[in-house]
């Protein structure tokens, strides 16, 4: 008995459609870049002039000081308010939704301005001992708020009630099993919490708190308000004076840019340390 095969000939899809939207986005992008860099406003020198100036720099570096501080502080924060909701105390679980109600729910600009001048509503700060005249502390609330205390305030207290969220739902994600083993051998809450369940919920925190991190970085912007002292304060200080407002707002841009790129390096590093083991839809 015979057969009749014959060869069959694959032939790719050839996905015209894809090819036509990269040539657009191609064009509209070499379009633009020319155009960019035919504006007479942009001054490529000006920008080299600026971009590793002293002034620039103080405020980059005080940029990164201020984001890492305010990261410390709103991380520890963060975790206390987290515990707090996830108490089964009333009072510590309102305490906790209320900050977190009141600092998610206003702009964080609206929180910078409201520091920057808390003088107004409390024009000074005295501490003093109970039912004695004996004052240990008194001064103008502007001499000890200033605008970088202000800054700190704000972005600090802000990421607090971010972070609190963050950690809350890592800690949620921990199985219930391990807080249960960890009681059946006789540890306390606090050192379950410790050595337990935050080690194992740092795999789903640590993502979204490299997001916040990078976020933090680029609303440290915000600052300039009050005259934080960061890298746009350092910009906008000296565009007021020359007037190159677009060369200077390019030179923060491109060190913005920078940074983070340099904390994205980091947080994907990070990520892949404590996600070891782990993969999308299974163990590695």
């Amino acid at each position: 008995m015979t057969s009749d095969t014959e060869t069959v000939r694959v032939v790719p899809v050839r996905h015209y459609g894809r090819w036509l939207t990269a040539i657009l986005v191609v064009g509209v992008a070499a379009l633009f870049l020319r155009a960019l860099l035919d504006s007479p406003n942009l001054e490529p020198a000006t920008i080299g002039e600026y971009l590793f100036k002293d002034y620039i720099l103080d405020g980059v570096v005080t940029t990164l000081w201020l984001t890492l501080l305010a990261m410390v502080l709103g991380t520890v924060g963060g975790v206390l308010l987290a515990v707090m909701r996830l108490s089964a105390n009333p009072v510590l679980r309102g305490v906790s939704w209320a900050f977190i109600w009141i600092f998610r729910g206003t702009p964080l600009l609206v929180q910078i301005i409201f520091f920057g001048f808390l003088g107004a509503l409390f024009p000074r700060i005295t501490f003093s001992l109970p039912f004695t005249d004996l004052v240990l502390f008194d001064k103008p609330t502007s001499v000890v708020v200033t605008g970088t205390v202000a800054a700190v305030l704000a972005l600090s207290l802000n990421e607090m009630a971010y972070a609190a969220e963050v950690i809350r739902g890592g800690i949620l994600a921990v199985d219930a099993g391990q807080t249960e083993a960890a009681a059946a051998l006789g540890m306390s809450p606090a050192l379950t919490l410790r050595r337990v369940v935050l080690p194992q919920a740092m795999r789903v925190i640590i993502p979204p708190m490299g997001n916040e991190t990078i976020t933090m970085l680029k609303s440290t912007a915000l600052v300039s308000i009050i005259a934080g002292r960061d890298l746009m304060t350092a910009v906008q200080t000296v565009y007021q004076g020359n007037y190159k407002v677009i060369p200077l707002l390019v030179v923060a841009a491109i060190w913005y840019l920078a940074l983070v790129s340099l904390l994205s390096a980091g947080q994907w590093a990070i990520e892949r340390r404590f996600g070891r083991g782990f993969a999308r839809g299974g163990v590695r």
